[in-house]
């Protein structure tokens, strides 16, 4: 139900629409279930990385694999992503799903391998070859012996996201109703996984 808002939440400069849906009373080890869940369920991405001069520039991203808190992908070491990477390794992972709102926000640190990481065999599928092409000259053939072919790690230090905990129609209700008596929707949960959680899931 919609909750009121309280002239103690603007004194304080609160943002409701978080104060009111923040969850730190589900167990870790559920919210780290709900969220692989979350990214398990949704395999593109935006992953953005920062560029001299401009900032922020983001690009769409299959996930290879989800290592636990971890991301993977593959990428063609000849695009301007990698000479970001080069100058700074802090990146951004952005991932909505606009039938249920659902977003997860993961911050972090990104490392590249060549071809030669076993894991890039593990990850590539013949679908990745329509984005690289082959050459026809029994090298660059768009596999995962391609010397283009390159795997991005994200290390996550700082992840949130948000749940959504109604059906469509509550969801709908939930906002008319707070839109017209002037409190603040209650339609999922925000929930944030600091370096020390990670650092603890990963172990």
């Amino acid at each position: 139900m919609p909750e009121s808002l309280s002239a103690k939440e603007v004194n304080s400069k609160t943002d409701p629409s978080v104060a009111k849906q923040y969850d730190n009373s589900t167990p870790k080890d559920v919210q780290w279930k709900e969220l692989y869940e979350l990214i398990d369920g949704k395999k593109i991405s935006m992953l953005s990385t920062y560029r001299d001069g401009v900032g922020p520039v983001g690009r769409s991203m299959a996930i290879a694999r989800r290592s636990g808190p971890d991301i993977l992908f593959l990428a063609n070491k000849h695009s301007r992503k990698f000479e970001d990477l080069e100058k700074n390794k802090e990146v951004q992972i952005t991932i909505q799903d606009t039938k249920t709102q659902d977003w997860i926000s993961i911050s972090g640190k990104a490392t590249t391998a060549s071809n030669e990481d076993p894991r890039i065999k593990e990850l590539y599928s013949p679908t990745i070859s329509a984005w690289f092409g082959d050459l026809k000259d029994g090298v660059h053939d768009g596999t995962w012996k391609d010397p283009r072919m390159s795997l991005i790690e994200v290390q996550s230090n700082y992840i949130v996201y948000w749940k959504k905990e109604t059906s469509t129609l509550g969801f709908m209700k939930e906002v008319g109703t707070a839109a017209l008596t002037g409190s603040v929707a209650q339609t999922g949960v925000h929930r944030e996984l600091s370096k020390e959680d990670i650092e603890k899931e990963r172990v």
